[in-house]
């Protein structure tokens, strides 16, 4: 049996391609793509909320989005800003959400993606 990677080494691992059939065998590749969604709003917005990947997600993800937040909280990609918003999801009757930002971390596998991504496009 192989060993599941960390969310960050997954983020991290730009030097080979997950194909969509490896992607499909894992049980859970419907939080992997909302973790990757997530990952990439956190890169071009400062912070966000779930409220935020709901509205560019399809509805599908909606249901992977605590998962995949809690996920990259653990794999210490994002954090918590202390800052809470209402939910503007009518089922959750406005409970508070959290605001998130990447880590230091996170940002930095951000990076290394970024030049990876260069390097190969060049």
């Amino acid at each position: 049996m192989t060993r599941r990677l960390t969310v960050a080494e997954r983020l991290a691992s730009a030097d080979k391609d997950i194909r969509l059939a490896d992607i499909a065998a894992q049980s859970s590749w419907d939080q992997f793509l909302v973790e990757q969604a997530a990952f990439h709003y956190g890169q071009i917005n400062a912070t966000f909320t779930a409220n935020d990947l709901r509205d560019v997600l399809p509805e599908m993800g909606h249901g992977f989005l605590g998962a995949a937040i809690n996920a990259l909280r653990s794999g210490g990609i994002t954090e918590h800003t202390g800052q809470t918003v209402p939910s503007t999801s009518p089922a959750t009757k406005a409970h508070r959400l959290a605001v998130w930002q990447l880590t230091a971390k996170g940002r930095r596998v951000a990076a290394e993606r970024t030049a990876h991504a260069q390097g190969r496009a060049a």
